[in-house]
């Protein structure tokens, strides 16, 4: 499912385990804890913020322009409200449709994610601000996108058991480039191979086989400005398994 989608199911406690943002397990931390393994963390890799027509950043400070986000809850939309807390005239559309909306003239610019982060070129769009950057700059450390959750009532070796079967599956993944081709070209928005691949590239990495010290460090960096800022519900419950 679209990752609001899954967002908004763990709030409401349909699944055991699931993927989720980095921000939208803020408001589920007390219910679930983070694996180590299966995160989408990294470098040069974060949300665009993009428009039709050529924007600037103090354009966007203003707090005027019509704003398309991917998700009320995706961590693409923490790094925006981050990066410019005045934009609030946001909307959320699925991720997909962003491109579309903006070349409609639906919103004055938009947040991609995903693999629309290497065709928006091609349709005519202009990047105003890369919301990676902007995290990099300000923290030093990788940035949290994504991340694998498990339900804290689960017996602790169920969750260190699913903890190693997803890391597991990444290395098989790494392995074996090819085995998980036809599922990605099944789901995938943007079906040329060479996309795809950059895709998986670019998002998949030594922080999904395990976080380490600076996975675990960029993690705890988010939830820690996130807190100072009173961005998100605080809560004493740790984050990992």
């Amino acid at each position: 499912a679209d990752v609001e989608a899954l967002n908004r199911e763990t709030f409401a406690g349909k699944a055991d385990v699931t993927k989720l943002s980095y921000h939208a397990y803020a408001y589920v931390r007390n219910d679930y804890a983070l694996l180590t393994a299966g995160s989408a963390l990294g470098r040069n890799c974060g949300p665009l913020l993009i428009s039709a027509r050529p924007i600037s950043p103090d354009d966007v400070r203003g707090g005027s322009l019509r704003i398309a986000i991917p998700g009320v809850y995706t961590t693409a939309n923490f790094l925006f409200g981050l990066a410019f807390p005045e934009a609030t005239n946001r909307t959320p559309l699925v991720f997909s449709e962003i491109e579309g909306a903006l070349l409609d003239g639906r919103f004055d610019a938009g947040v991609i994610i995903h693999e629309n982060r290497f065709t928006y070129q091609d349709k005519g769009l202009h990047r105003i601000v890369d919301l990676g950057e902007f995290w990099e700059a300000q923290t030093g450390t990788p940035i949290p996108l994504g991340a694998i959750a498990i339900r804290r009532s689960l017996p602790d070796d169920v969750k260190q058991k699913v903890n190693r079967i997803v890391r597991r599956s990444v290395e098989y993944a790494f392995a074996h480039r090819a085995a998980s081709l036809p599922y990605v070209r099944a789901h995938a928005q943007e079906m040329d191979e060479a996309v795809m691949y950059k895709h998986i590239d670019l998002y998949v990495n030594d922080f999904s086989v395990d976080l380490g010290a600076d996975g675990t460090r960029a993690v705890n960096t988010m939830f820690d400005k996130a807190l100072a800022l009173n961005l998100v519900p605080a809560s004493s419950a740790p984050l990992f398994v």
